[in-house]
């Protein structure tokens, strides 16, 4: 490739590594797996952000082909940006050596998150590359659950005694010598015990004169992160009490690590998207998943979908007698369903919400009840006129319209009740409304619009 063409193609690949990564692809290609200065020179402009989102849109076998030509060079910060599935994927084919050294140059919490995507047997490998330091953390990340304070913590953080002075605060935090966290928002300070009892913002210890005790300048703590607390709640805590970090304590209340915010930005949007994908009974949806994988994942609810389908086919076949008598009946019942489930959906995604961010409580959940309830009949009411409206002037019938609008409404009114009782039911039955609630909300509308719709057409139409 000539000097000119180059020079293009780092500045396409430094431009756009989302939609550009195929060119890559076909650098590999053409210059063959052992041209790494080429392959150096287009990727080393890459901010580390920009690098991960190459390595996540090429294949997987160029991007292993990528992490054995120049996986030594790549910066340690570049693997805590790729997404955990990428991560188990080409961690293998680092050696062993590079991702110890890698994770002792990142923060403890980059570092856990990253050792806890590598198998067992190649990882006693990395720790045994790894400082004491590094091991010592990363042991102690893992120990504790997935998705909990324990496990996301910083272990590096800013402590003062509480008789401590700004200057001597200050002196201690220039010595070259003192391990600090590469970015961190306030310095907590300790009781004897090291129980943190205030915390000060740096920008506020900058401004004040070396004499000031710190302790008179210190801001009571908000709250106080338990290791073993869910990632969910400590997120909850972040948004209720607009904190940029946290500190984390053990079980004697003894200041162990630091949360920040932009670990609970990681998490509200990787716990948003996961709620989003269960009310579609999708669990998982990575873009490096298999065909298998997904089905896998997926097939179970369709299963329960296809038995809820035929049940409500059950219930239309008793009344086959009156759609062959009716047969507009055949036509418009799709409607009453579908409008039903639509409106379901809708409180369902408001239910979900609610309990995730824990607005919805069994304090108030009874006004909750009752106004997607009265929201939801106000809607039927307004669709029923609607539908009654187009019926009439479609069929001529003024008997068929007052039937479909008088299922419309009975069918909103239960699409309302059921789209927060199955939600908030669940939950209480430790289940997780996000997953099935949009499978059982669905039945019964289907249920309720079918029974409602041809039942009354049944009685009053057909007598």
């Amino acid at each position: 490739m000539s000097t000119e063409n180059e020079t293009a193609a780092a500045e396409i690949v430094r431009r756009a590594p989302s939609e550009d990564a195929n060119f890559i692809v076909r650098v590999i290609g053409a210059a063959g797996d052992h041209d790494a200065p080429l392959l150096r020179r287009l990727l080393s402009t890459l901010d580390v952000a920009d690098l991960a989102d190459v390595m996540e849109h090429v294949p997987l076998e160029t991007a292993r082909t990528i992490a054995k030509m120049i996986g030594r060079e790549m910066p340690a910060e570049f693997l805590p940006e790729l997404s955990w599935e990428r991560r188990e994927e080409i961690l293998p084919v680092l050696p062993a050596d590079y991702v110890g050294k890698a994770l002792g140059e990142l923060d403890t919490d980059d570092a856990a998150a990253v050792a806890a995507d590598i198998d067992e047997k190649q990882l006693s490998k990395v720790l045994a590359a790894a400082d004491e330091d590094t091991r010592l953390a990363v042991e102690e990340a893992l120990s504790f659950e997935e998705e909990t304070a324990g496990r996301l913590m910083q272990r590096e953080y800013v402590a003062a005694p509480e008789g401590a002075l700004v200057g001597d605060v200050i002196d201690r935090m220039r010595v070259e010598s003192a391990e600090l966290p590469d970015v961190f928002f306030e310095i907590y300070v300790v009781d004897p015990a090291m129980r943190p009892v205030g915390a000060v913002h740096v920008s506020k210890l900058m401004r004040e004169t070396r004499e000031t005790p710190i302790s008179s300048i210190m801001q009571p703590l908000k709250a106080l992160i338990r290791r073993e607390m869910d990632q969910e709640e400590v997120a909850h805590t972040f948004q209720k009490y607009h904190l940029a970090s946290a500190p984390v304590v053990d079980e004697a209340g003894r200041l162990t690590g630091t949360m920040t915010v932009d670990d609970i930005i990681d998490v509200i949007s990787e716990e948003g998207e996961e709620d989003l994908l269960k009310l579609a009974g999708v669990s998982e949806a990575a873009q490096t998943d298999s065909v298998y994988k997904s089905v896998r994942a997926r097939a179970p609810w369709l299963l329960v979908n296809l038995g809820t389908a035929v049940a409500a086919s059950a219930m239309i076949s008793q009344f086959q007698g009156s759609i062959r008598e009716l047969v507009a009946l055949a036509v418009l019942m799709p409607i009453v369903a579908s409008m039903g489930g639509n409106a379901g959906t809708q409180t369902i995604a408001v239910a979900v919400r609610a309990i995730a961010s824990r607005d919805l409580t069994e304090s108030n959940a009874g006004r909750y009840i009752v106004r997607e309830v009265m929201t939801a009949v106000s809607n039927g009411f307004i669709f029923a006129c609607v539908l009654a409206a187009v019926v009439a002037l479609w069929f001529h019938n003024t008997a068929l319209a007052l039937v479909i609008a008088a299922a419309v409404l009975i069918n909103f009114a239960c699409a309302g009740l059921a789209g927060i009782l199955v939600p908030l039911t669940l939950r209480r039955l430790g289940a997780d409304p996000a997953v099935s609630s949009s499978v059982f909300v669905t039945f019964v509308t289907d249920m309720i619009g079918f029974i409602a719709f041809l039942g009354l057409a049944t009685m009053i139409l057909l007598r």
